[in-house]
């Protein structure tokens, strides 16, 4: 099977634990998952099976939306509600007024530090294995991308909370962003609760839960990797001497503009290859035939 799952991963399950899952009811090896989220987070987890995993890496570079709910007065070790305190205060004084005033210097291009719990690579080895070892580096803040955060709800008090929309990004880390907001408020913060309503086209509305998945209806949910970057440009390669170009990696004629990243179906509108724009020609560097 090819495709893509659109899952609504429970909290206390790994993005592992579910590919683990997929690929037994699925019966194959090849499967994957892209763009991870944390055990306690829920929502869309996108799972791609056989030539779809090929594309995890573009799918996860897509566009996301969380909704989290923010916690102020507290600090913790790993940023969310997992980890040990580190400081309280008492956030009482904070409003909604003041969040919100707050929240337009944190969207657009900003910088980052990824928090210690984070996949990033340093001198080999992942963050988050430093961190268990009880080991903290300094890490090099980094260029992100929030699109937007909308305020949707605020309860004062000593710890108060906020229930946040936020578009982001690849490579944002929510949590972090929770503690940076609480920082600039000062009076500390933490992320309480994440859930993931959004990658791309694929949204939490029309995800699976997993527990409903089974190998009867796994078949028909799968979303065609063609339909999967359906707002992605396309070129159709109709002949069969054109599709066999494609095949051996040869270039279609095409008037896309220079650098553009485009579809390459055949003529039943499968997707063939990810070929790229010279301005004259579409040439593939991924070819799924």
């Amino acid at each position: 099977m090819d495709g893509i799952l659109n899952i609504d991963k429970p909290a206390g399950m790994t993005s592992h634990d579910v590919v683990g899952r997929v690929r037994r009811l699925a019966h194959q090896k090849r499967v994957g998952h892209a763009g991870t989220l944390d055990p306690d987070a829920t929502g869309v987890l996108l799972v791609c099976l056989g030539q779809a995993t090929r594309l995890s890496d573009y799918l996860a570079a897509e566009g996301k939306q969380y909704r989290a709910v923010l916690a102020l007065g507290r600090t913790t070790t790993t940023e969310d509600a997992s980890g040990e305190v580190l400081t309280e205060a008492d956030a009482g004084a904070i409003t909604e007024a003041d969040l919100a005033a707050l929240l337009p210097a944190f969207t657009g291009a900003i910088q980052q530090i990824p928090p210690m719990v984070s996949a990033v690579h340093h001198e080999g080895k992942r963050l988050y294995e430093l961190a268990r070892a009880g080991i903290t580096v300094e890490r090099t803040a980094r260029t992100i991308r929030i699109d937007s955060i909308q305020l949707l709800e605020f309860a004062p008090g000593a710890l108060a909370q906020a229930v946040l929309d936020i578009a982001c990004g690849k490579g944002t880390y929510i949590r972090t962003l929770c503690a940076d907001l609480g920082a600039a408020l000062g009076v500390g913060g933490h992320m309480h609760s994440l859930r993931r309503t959004q990658i791309g086209a694929f949204t939490a509305d029309a995800a699976m839960p997993l527990d409903a998945l089974t190998d009867e209806n796994l078949p028909e949910l799968l979303v065609s990797p063609a339909a999967a970057l359906e707002h992605w440009p396309a070129q159709t390669a109709a002949t069969e001497d054109a599709r066999n170009d494609i095949k051996s990696g040869r270039a279609l004629r095409s008037s896309l503009p220079p650098e553009t990243v485009a579809r390459i179906l055949d003529a039943s509108g499968e997707l063939i290859a990810l070929g790229k724009a010279d301005g004259e020609h579409l040439r593939p560097f991924k070819v799924f035939v």
